[in-house]
């Protein structure tokens, strides 16, 4: 009985396991201020930063990825990086938006995540860039940590899609079809 009572309990509460952000469909992202390093701004050759602000993201439809400042973060969704690449979304109205929680680095590597940061905006100057060094961007959208958030919004900054984690193969064609719908 009592076996039967935690297992019930389980298959309950697993769709909470499943999905801890507070991220909803249909909705706009918590709000959420990066002041502490922000997004990445290049100047010739030169980067600086300014605040980073999730309430400015309409008119766009974009792709999130809010990862941990860790190569193995990096690499849950480099298939999804791919896709968006070959897909060729135009620049005017499409934007992938990376949020680096540089909090999130392994212990004395915090300075080559922000080296490492600076030398993609430099290498895509096109890309929205933002490091995260106090990681109030996971903590703002209850983000696991070590890990990998995609998230798609609208040109009306709202929330097509979410998923922490690596994506299955279907869910990047999910991910590229929703882009090409909302553009």
């Amino acid at each position: 009985m009592y076996k039967r009572l935690l297992t019930i309990l389980f298959i309950v509460t697993l769709p909470t396991l499943a999905q801890a952000n507070n991220i909803e469909i249909g909705t706009t992202l918590p709000a959420v201020t990066v002041t502490n390093k922000g997004e990445l701004v290049l100047n010739n050759d030169s980067i600086s930063y300014q605040f980073w602000r999730s309430t400015r993201l309409e008119g766009k439809t974009r792709i999130i990825m809010a990862i941990a400042g860790r190569s193995s973060a990096k690499k849950i969704n480099a298939k999804l990086v791919n896709a968006i690449s070959a897909a060729r979304f135009p620049q005017q109205q499409y934007q992938t938006t990376t949020i680096i929680n540089q909090d999130d680095a392994i212990w004395g590597t915090a300075h080559f995540v922000k080296s490492v940061t600076e030398e993609n905006k430099k290498k895509y100057p096109w890309s929205s860039i933002v490091l995260d060094s106090n990681g109030i961007v996971q903590k703002t959208w209850d983000l696991k940590k070590e890990n990998s958030a995609i998230i798609v919004l609208n040109k009306n900054a709202q929330v097509v899609f979410v998923h922490e984690g690596q994506l299955s193969q279907q869910q990047i064609e999910r991910v590229i079809t929703l882009v090409k719908k909302n553009i």
